[in-house]
C-alpha cells in the first residue's frame, strides 16, 4: 500500500512541473546547440538559423519549440529565421 502511494505522488509531483504547452513566451529558454534539431540551413546567418529552428518547432509544436522574445524583437535576423520557420513548418503538418 505505501509503496502504491509513494508511486502515485511521484507520478503527480511529475505532472505538476507541467507549467503548459511549450513554445511562445515559455520561461524555459532555448535548448544547448548540441541538442536542437539539425536543418541545412547553410549560408545563412546564425541568428537566422536559431531564429528558423525555432520557429519551425514552435509550429510543430514540439518539445523543442520556443521563441526568444528579446531576440525576436531587437534582432531582424533571428525575427525573420523565426518567422520564416514557422510559415514553412506550418504548411507541412
Amino acid at each position: 500500500m505505501r509503496l502504491t502511494v509513494i508511486v502515485v505522488f511521484f507520478a503527480l509531483a511529475g505532472c505538476a512541473l507541467v507549467t503548459g504547452p511549450p513554445g511562445v513566451s515559455d520561461n524555459r529558454g532555448p535548448l544547448p546547440a548540441s541538442t536542437q534539431p539539425v536543418y541545412n540551413l547553410s549560408g545563412y546567418p546564425p541568428a537566422f538559423k536559431d531564429g528558423y529552428i525555432d520557429g519551425c518547432e514552435t509550429a510543430k509544436g514540439s518539445s523543442y519549440s520556443f521563441r526568444d522574445e528579446r531576440r525576436f524583437v531587437a534582432d531582424n535576423q533571428y525575427r525573420m529565421g523565426w518567422s520564416d520557420g514557422f510559415d514553412i513548418c506550418r504548411g507541412k503538418r
